[in-house]
């Protein structure tokens, strides 16, 4: 039986756009106990294929974290499908604030160690052990709190285009460098500060909140399904909006505008300028921001260097990537020296001290 996919994206985009149906991008997570993370993949990926299911799934003996998209007349099949696993009964499912036909072009559901890359010993302390959830309403009053750290769970590329006020952003590539710096820097305030915190959908809140609780902090609070249902119980609940610029997605969209606030920079350039994209270059694709203008003039490429390989014939191309492979080198998000406006470094608990 076949268990993968067949179509290229190129392929599936021209079959979205022939059948003309709105489809819908949304994200879910559940930690649970998977006794067979391989059997469980299967059973998903035949009934989520004939329901044109596409997206990015992970499988784990711990639970599922998934982000896809459906066509929106069959939501309804797909959440009494989740309904018949015990342990996604009635889960709440986070629809994207910006919808986008093509944010995902292949069904990926993949068997992982863990469902997010923690780097963490569960072993050692309690992953049920977590902190207080809260709604946007609660959310929005402890985070104005004195005693309150607001620390945003993402990495520096998906906080540099949108975070909450007064948020502490740390400036890490991954949320395990996060968990030992914030450990560190409120040392001294286990027992008489809120540590609040809140992520895209609330998956790496989760661990954080249960980790957090083992290594002694005493008031642990994180925000209920993350930026995304934030963004709708402010809208239906007609609240304040305290989220500041764009949400990074890991799809194809890349952000989801929430408000019109531009607080990131081009990398090149300057101006201010919040999107996304990748190097043009196939042996570079660094992530980086881009302005309309720049891309124009570096055909959409990150520097003179990849400019010019991008201009040379794809065989040519090819020849240069022989042998280089693609390390975690080539894929670094934003990190590049020679790009003249990206993040800087700085102490991630700035904003913090000066409220004190």
């Amino acid at each position: 039986m076949q268990l993968y996919n067949t179509l290229s994206a190129k392929e599936r985009a021209e079959l979205i756009e022939k059948a003309g149906k709105d489809r819908l991008t949304l994200s879910f997570y559940q930690y649970a106990k998977i006794k067979n993370p391989q059997e469980f993949r299967d059973q998903l990926f035949i009934v989520w294929d004939k329901l044109d299911v596409l997206g990015r799934i992970y499988v784990a003996t711990e639970g599922i974290n998934g982000q896809l998209s459906l066509p929106a007349d069959r939501f309804n099949e797909f959440k009494t499908h989740l309904d018949t696993i015990d342990f996604l009964k009635d889960i709440r499912l986070n629809i994207a604030v910006e919808q986008d036909n093509m944010s995902f072009l292949k069904l990926k559901v993949k068997v992982r160690n863990k469902i997010v890359a923690d780097g963490l010993n569960d072993n050692t302390f309690d992953v049920t052990n977590k902190g207080v959830h809260v709604g946007a309403e609660k959310f929005n009053e402890l985070i104005e709190d004195k005693k309150t750290v607001l620390v945003d769970m993402r990495n520096h590329y998906e906080s540099e285009i949108g975070h909450f006020k007064n948020a502490v952003t740390p400036d890490v590539d991954t949320f395990r460098e996060s968990l030992d710096i914030i450990e560190n820097d409120l040392k001294d305030h286990k027992e008489d500060k809120n540590l609040v915190m809140y992520c895209t959908g609330g998956i790496r809140c989760e661990k954080a909140s249960a980790y957090f609780k083992h290594k002694g902090f005493k008031n642990i609070y994180q925000l209920e399904g993350g930026i995304i249902e934030y963004t709708r119980q402010v809208k239906d609940q007609d609240l304040d909006n305290k989220f500041m610029g764009q949400n990074f997605v890991f799809d194809d969209r890349r952000a989801e505008r929430i408000s019109d606030d531009v607080i990131a920079q081009c990398h090149q350039c300057g101006e201010s300028f919040d999107v996304h994209t990748n190097c043009a270059n196939d042996a570079c694709h660094l992530l980086f921001i881009q302005c309309e203008k720049c891309k124009q003039e570096m055909d959409n490429c990150c520097s003179t260097t990849c400019k010019d390989i991008h201009a040379l014939p794809f065989e040519e191309q090819k020849q240069l990537r022989k042998g280089q492979g693609n390390s975690n080198d080539i894929f670094k998000k934003g990190r590049a020296k020679h790009l003249p406006y990206k993040k800087d470094l700085r102490n991630i608990f700035d904003n913090f001290e000066k409220r004190d």
